[in-house]
């Protein structure tokens, strides 16, 4: 039947009077079979019909009712008909046409294909144009001088079924998807939008001005749809970021500030933490880590990182793109610090950790709130006004502040001051050191050693450090290293020069080493093509934390001429010359002639005294030469039994023990400083392991911090245990808590650490106690996020989902809780590692990634076969291109269980081609492949409220409308078993967790959003 004959039928109907019920029976014989009325345009020929003359047909328009009454027609044909009248001055026919729309626009819905779906959200979209163009018509009539009262009254009508539409979430929902279908058509809307704006001012009834006011804010809206932020959380305290950035002012201080950056803002965003209050806690942070920093290099380090780093943090958060903004960051800053005030003790205690003196020493008062405020202001975060308000606020405050009133303070100089100081002149010994000079070395002889007395080195490694210089720094000190290979006729002067030069520049590097990490030097090649002396000596000969050495290696065995010469010159009774020494040649041949030294001495060839004066000539002159030799006996002493190690440990004690008397090379004291301080960190352990002390304690001092942290003889399960509960107590992670965990984590594993915090986690029945151990996790996952983060999702959560015995334990609130983690850790993670910005800290752990083959043991009880899903070899048959190649609404053939499952795991990140052969895509594409079976299993249970409150924390914490979303891993088809839950039978869910960008992802979007 063609349209034409449609036409005849209905006017034939007209004439001969048919009740509706009539026309639809005759109307039904006469179409052909398998057309639809939609197909055949039913709806927009009987409005075409209805609307002929200036009055509508009530006849007619009855068979259209019935028709919709009947479901003969889509209401997307019957929008989309309507839509298409456009003669607004005919107000009888307009007031018909809103009440054929009244009959279903509260229950507007589409249980057919996609497609025709997206239909429906294409006539919701007109719909919305054609009331826009309506209002636009009636606002310039009631411009025209004594306008009819219709006017207002059809306006009125307009406006309140325009509302009645997108007051409903699911129909702006629609023509979002619409808008996201055909951009252009969507320009059509906007310029709408801009005539009536135009024509507003004829409005002069208040009421309908507002109602016009509230249905132009629901278009505007529809765009915004899903930027819309969540209400902001009701507490004050955040857990997560205090303990990060005590992790990070802890053990990454020479981290690049980007990364650091960036993970802020994600935990800002995942909590959605207001900016004042997240300003605050890092803040608070930083001066509880310098209040409980241990004494000497710790401190330094806080210090550097409280006022040199996160100044320019704020100010790179400062430039963060943060979509839209309430109130200048400059502001956020303010109001944080003017909250921080109101935290007297802690800004008393702060002072006073940084030597904080009487009045009567004004000089070297400290206050750190406003040497910090200062800071701020110099970098524009605080206005002139604002830090003179702050300054002045504080001032007042400490009058009545507790001070320090004992002699030995008088003379001390705080150290944010000293730090502060320490910062330009990091540039200036930068820029010097950088000079040639070839010529004249004594000058640059006498910069080194005034950084060599007192703490002036630590002082200029902080501030280097804290301000991403410290590379450099240590790139210099190994090309000043270099410089004394280069001998040419020398006399004793520049002799001395040269060997200084190069003991100090060994010794300044080993310090940087041991403080700061070898990765600071190594993490960078060396610019020339051949490996400086220094950087192979690191490689082979220096002992670390986590490194052993072998000490029968190669590189501790030189040419046998040069070790002979070596003992010799070392036990003859003349002075060491230093005319013509090939330093260099001489640390590496130093282990050796250490180990004949050794031998002849148990062998009884020796006796103490020769090898006193042995000792005595290695560190009378050079003290590198003694690193060197002690380097080696520390490897050397580990090989050996507990018995065996007496003379070994008797060596070093003696290489430690400084030379009395004068000293004819400058600096030997402040040298000697140093290298006691490398020796004594090169052998902690193994003096440990004997129970023997190196030197004698001294009172109110640790030798070196954070060491032996672990019980002695508790197991590590009880001590993690410990640890962690008193940490949670606390509310937050201390440095010394850190310190432990990382301990902790090397020496259980990752698996093992993992397993049994989240252990901790699921035995929180409190919700807020379960929340504060998610925050306080999250910190210390941070530990190594991307290889726990694997753990967690690839190992522990599908055990825990897949076993029934396991299923009570993911009740809420701590199944909720593990939800919440495991969103934060995978946003996080996936973030990170997809821009390349894993800290120097992560770098350095050279674990092998967690392959996700290991879990299929555990997950093909519910979903067959992964590796197959996610072919790792390209010339494996893929599937995928036979499924985008069918039509989604097909039901596909497939021959197997396994395909059945592959047939139902199509994703957005497939689309997007992400490289699955990355373990961290493979995990996430796994764990949602779970989570989709879970949903469409028939057994419900904590398991199920789990996946329910994963994807909630998933669409809660996601940056919307990205494709950097963990969300786009989810299968399409995932989307029908999600809303069969009724706490995600949202649109606002259906929109978030679907990408939107993708054609298949808006059209299984509408279908699902339209059956809701």
């Amino acid at each position: 039947m063609k349209v034409v004959n449609l036409k005849q039928a209905i006017l034939q109907a007209w004439k001969e009077r048919w009740s509706d019920y009539q026309w639809a029976i005759n109307i039904k014989k006469n179409c052909p079979k398998g057309a639809t009325w939609d197909y055949l345009n039913l709806a927009e020929a009987l409005l075409e019909q209805a609307m002929i003359g200036p009055s509508p047909n009530p006849l007619i328009l009855s068979y259209l009712k019935y028709a919709i009454s009947s479901q003969m027609v889509s209401y997307s044909s019957v929008l989309t008909a309507i839509s298409k009248f456009d003669v607004f001055s005919r107000e009888l026919c307009i007031k018909s046409l809103l009440e054929i729309m009244d009959m279903f626009s509260h229950r507007l819905s589409c249980h057919g294909k996609a497609e025709e779906c997206i239909g429906l959200c294409r006539a919701m979209q007109c719909s919305v144009v054609w009331f826009l163009q309506g209002c636009t018509w009636y606002c310039e009539r009631l411009g025209d001088p004594s306008p009819p009262p219709a006017v207002e009254n059809s306006l009125r009508a307009c406006l309140e079924r325009m509302a009645n539409l997108l007051n409903s979430t699911k129909n702006r929902a629609l023509v979002h998807i619409a808008r996201l279908e055909e951009q252009a058509s969507w320009s059509n809307v906007e310029q709408n939008l801009l005539k009536l704006s135009e024509n507003l001012g004829a409005v002069t009834n208040p009421m309908v001005m507002e109602k016009l006011e509230e249905c132009v804010l629901l278009v505007k809206s529809i765009p915004q749809m899903l930027s819309l932020q969540s209400d902001p959380p009701v507490h004050t305290s955040f857990p997560s970021v205090h303990a990060f950035i005590m992790l990070e002012g802890t053990m990454n201080l020479t981290g690049e500030t980007q990364p650091l950056v960036e993970q802020l803002m994600m935990i800002k965003r995942m909590q959605s933490i207001p900016a004042p209050l997240f300003v605050l806690e890092i803040w608070k942070a930083c001066f509880t880590g310098l209040i409980e920093s241990p004494e000497g290099n710790e401190e330094l380090k806080w210090t550097a990182f409280t006022f040199l780093k996160i100044p320019q943090v704020l100010l790179r958060l400062k430039k963060y793109p943060q979509g839209e903004k309430t109130q200048d960051f400059a502001e956020d800053v303010n109001v944080a610090f003017e909250y921080l005030l109101k935290l007297t003790p802690l800004l008393d205690k702060a002072d006073q950790r940084c030597k904080y003196v009487p009045a009567e020493s004004q000089n070297n008062d400290c206050d750190c709130l406003s040497l910090l405020v200062q800071e701020c202001n110099k970098l524009g975060l605080l206005s002139e006004a604002n830090t003179a308000n702050l300054t002045a606020k504080r001032t007042e405050d400490r009058e009545h502040a507790p001070r320090l009133k004992t002699a030995e303070n008088a003379n001390i100089q705080p150290n944010p001051g000293l730090i502060l100081r320490a910062e330009p002149t990091v540039t200036n010994i930068l820029k010097t050191v950088d000079a040639d000079h070839s010529k004249s070395p004594e000058g640059l002889l006498g910069v080194l050693g005034h950084m060599l007395s007192g703490k002036s080195l630590d002082l200029l490694l902080a501030a280097a450090a804290a301000t991403g210089k410290l590379k450099s720094f240590a790139r210099k000190f190994i090309k000043l290293n270099e410089f004394p290979k280069q001998i040419t006729g020398e006399g004793s002067k520049s002799a001395s020069v040269r060997a200084l030069l190069f003991d100090i520049s060994f010794l300044m590097l080993c310090h940087v080493v041991q403080t700061y990490g070898s990765e600071v030097i190594l993490s960078d090649p060396s610019p020339s093509g051949e490996t400086p002396f220094f950087e192979t000596w690191l490689q082979t000969c220096m002992p670390e934390d986590g490194k052993t050495l072998n000490p029968d290696h190669p590189c501790f065995r030189p040419e046998s001429g040069k070790v002979e010469s070596l003992v010799a010159l070392l036990n003859s009774s003349s002075e060491m010359k230093l005319v013509q020494m090939k330093w260099h040649e001489i640390c590496l041949s130093t282990p050796a002639a250490i180990l004949e030294v050794l031998n002849a001495w148990e062998n009884g060839v020796l006796s103490v005294e020769a090898v006193q004066k042995i000792t005595d000539n290695i560190k009378g002159k050079v003290c590198s030469m003694a690193i060197c030799a002690v380097a080696w006996l520390v490897a050397h002493v580990r090989m050996l039994g507990l018995d065996e190690r007496e003379k070994p440990q008797t060596m070093i004690r003696q290489l430690m023990t400084p030379m009395s008397g004068e000293n004819n090379l400058q600096f030997y004291h402040e040298r000697v400083v140093i290298m006691s301080s490398i020796l004594e960190h090169m052998c902690a352990d193994v003096f440990q392991q004997t129970g023997l002390s190196l030197r004698p304690a001294i009172e109110g001092q640790e030798p070196i911090p954070y060491r032996n942290l672990l019980p002695a003889r508790q197991p590590i399960r009880e001590a993690l245990q410990t640890a962690f509960r008193e940490v949670l107590e606390k509310g937050w992670v201390d440095s010394q808590a850190f310190h432990l965990f990382e301990n902790l984590l090397h020496m259980g594993g990752v698996f093992w650490f993992t397993n049994n915090l989240v252990k901790e986690l699921l035995k929180e029945t409190r919700k807020e106690w379960a929340s504060r151990v998610v925050e306080l996790l999250y910190s210390i996952f941070c530990l190594d996020a991307h290889q726990i983060t694997l753990t967690l999702l690839g190992h522990i959560l599908p055990r825990l989902l897949t076993d029934p015995a396991h299923w009570h334990s993911l009740a809420d609130p701590p199944g909720r809780a593990l939800a919440k983690l495991s969103v934060w850790c995978a946003l996080s993670s996936y973030s990170n590692h997809h821009k390349g910005q894993a800290s120097a800290r992560q770098r350095k752990r050279q674990r092998e990634d967690i392959e996700v083959s290991h879990t299929h043991t555990i997950v093909t009880q519910v979903v067959p076969d992964y590796s197959s899903l996610f072919p790792l070899d390209d010339t494996q048959p893929s599937k995928l291109m036979r499924l985008l190649s069918s039509n989604e609404d097909e039901t596909v053939v497939l021959s197997s269980p396994g395909d059945r499952s592959m047939s139902s795991s199509l994703s957005a990140s497939q689309l997007h081609t992400i490289n699955m052969r990355d373990p961290l895509n493979r995990v996430l594409a796994n764990l949602f492949l779970l989570v989709s079976s879970l949903l469409g299993s028939k057994t419900a249970g904590p398991h199920t409220q789990f996946v329910q409150s994963f994807i909630e924390e998933c669409v809660e914490c996601s940056d919307q409308g990205s494709r950097g979303s963990i969300l786009q891993f989810m299968p399409f088809t995932m989307i029908s078993e999600v809303v069969k839950l009724q706490a995600l039978a949202k649109p606002k869910t259906v929109l978030s967790i679907t990408d939107l960008s993708l054609p298949l992802g808006r059209r299984v979007a509408a279908k699902a959003i339209a059956a809701l």
